[in-house]
């Protein structure tokens, strides 16, 4: 059943981080859980604890719908390589909140779901990645349908202009409104060895 979209609040563990998602529905973004090795090495770096045995959960959406209303002067952003994801956290108390890819034009962002207020505008999970499996090779469960929405989401911000609405770039210069800490190829590889 279509529910109309709502605004929907979300902070960071401690709070100091607040903000709101704006027009939030299951046709505004997409639900989605991630059992990959760099997710779950994001929460670890990020000093959360290693999720597994389940998964780390995101709403995909676009960057124009998301709004800091307090503690903008303490996001941070990492990632784990020159050219990798940008993983933006909280710097007060280390909450991964958002990934976005590096260039802006290119309209991304997945906020974890467990930052939000409230879960039910974005409904239930619709696409699972990396699932674990005996045979050693991870498998994708719903991920054609979750593409085809994430490119006409990203398709209809670039044709409107509206991925330059966006609190992580600068849309004039497309640099990131943080420096980004690059995390040493050596710090990824221990904290992947420690995952179970």
């Amino acid at each position: 059943m279509f529910k109309a979209p709502r605004d929907v609040t979300f902070r960071c563990s401690c709070g100091n981080v607040q903000g709101t998602l704006r027009g939030v529905s299951t046709s505004t973004g997409s639900h989605i859980a991630c059992f990959c090795a760099d997710c779950r090495a994001a929460e670890v770096f990020a000093g959360q604890p290693d999720p597994a045995p389940e998964p780390v959960t995101y709403f995909q959406t676009t960057p124009d719908r998301v709004r800091f209303d307090a503690g903008f002067d303490k996001l941070a952003v990492f990632s784990f390589g020159p050219k990798n994801l940008l993983r933006w956290q909280a710097s007060c108390c280390g909450s991964p909140l958002f990934n976005t890819l590096r260039n802006p034009k290119i309209a991304f962002a997945s906020i974890r779901t467990n930052t939000l207020d409230n879960q039910t505008a974005i409904g239930p999970v619709r696409a699972t990645a990396f699932i674990p499996n005996p045979a050693g090779t991870p498998k994708h469960k719903g991920m054609g349908r979750i593409v085809w929405a994430l490119f006409s989401r990203i398709a209809a911000a670039r044709i409107t202009g509206r991925w330059k609405q966006t609190p992580f770039f600068d849309p004039e210069t497309l640099a990131p409104v943080r420096e980004v800490q690059v995390v040493d190829k050596d710090v990824r590889a221990e904290i992947k060895a420690t995952l179970s």
